[in-house]
């Protein structure tokens, strides 16, 4: 039986002020295909960046994982990347 594999993808939002409502969505849409997730974002303390990335580590050999990446690289203002390991 093959070991299944590890599925991590990181999602950089160019605008999180704009376009969080969307990328939320999508996120609890499939949230059942997360594992992990870990959001980034810079700050000083007072200020937060426009930008963030989030990293998921999603349920491996999942079908609705499949259709989470691709709802998110449709969003405008955000890049999706993929490591399979």
């Amino acid at each position: 039986m093959a070991t299944p594999k590890e599925h991590i993808i990181g999602i950089h939002v160019e605008d999180r002020f704009d376009e969080a409502q969307q990328v939320q969505e999508i996120l609890t849409r499939y949230g059942c295909s997360i594992k992990t997730r870990l959001g980034l974002h810079n700050t000083n303390g007072t200020n937060c960046s426009q930008g963030g990335i989030i990293i998921l580590q999603l349920i491996p050999d999942n079908e609705k994982a499949e259709l989470l990446i691709r709802a998110m690289k449709k969003l405008e203002g955000v890049e999706v990347k993929e490591m399979v390991f």
